[in-house]
């Protein structure tokens, strides 16, 4: 979570310095925004009883992959890392079904 707001504040206040093209700037806030929710998804996680075990790994792989290449392709300007963004949306897609089969997850406290 705390990359994930430390990109978003960067996207918001510093990276329009860095980066010239506007395009390039919401690339980034999409990266960011994602980042954010998949951040927020394993802080759930984190709390259910007992998740499904490649749930997290997934959405993990998800921010690495899809925010990463995001990221770097606001930073760099290499438009073929857009290729492997859709590796990660895969990937938070896969965790999310996972995460659904798996049905309303008892929270750790116990409350479900």
């Amino acid at each position: 979570m705390a990359l994930g707001v430390a990109a978003a504040a960067y996207g918001a206040h510093g990276l329009e310095k860095v980066v010239a093209d506007p395009h390039l700037v919401e690339v980034w806030g999409t990266g960011a925004r994602l980042h954010l929710f998949h951040g927020l998804g394993l802080l759930v996680l984190g709390r259910m009883a007992a998740p499904p075990k490649a749930t997290a790994p997934l959405l993990v792989l998800g921010i690495l992959l899809f925010s990463g290449s995001l990221y770097t392709m606001a930073l760099t300007n290499l438009r073929w890392l857009g290729a492997i963004t859709p590796l990660g949306g895969g990937s938070f897609i896969v965790g999310w079904a996972l995460l659904a089969r798996h049905g309303p997850g008892d929270a750790a406290n116990g409350a479900s």
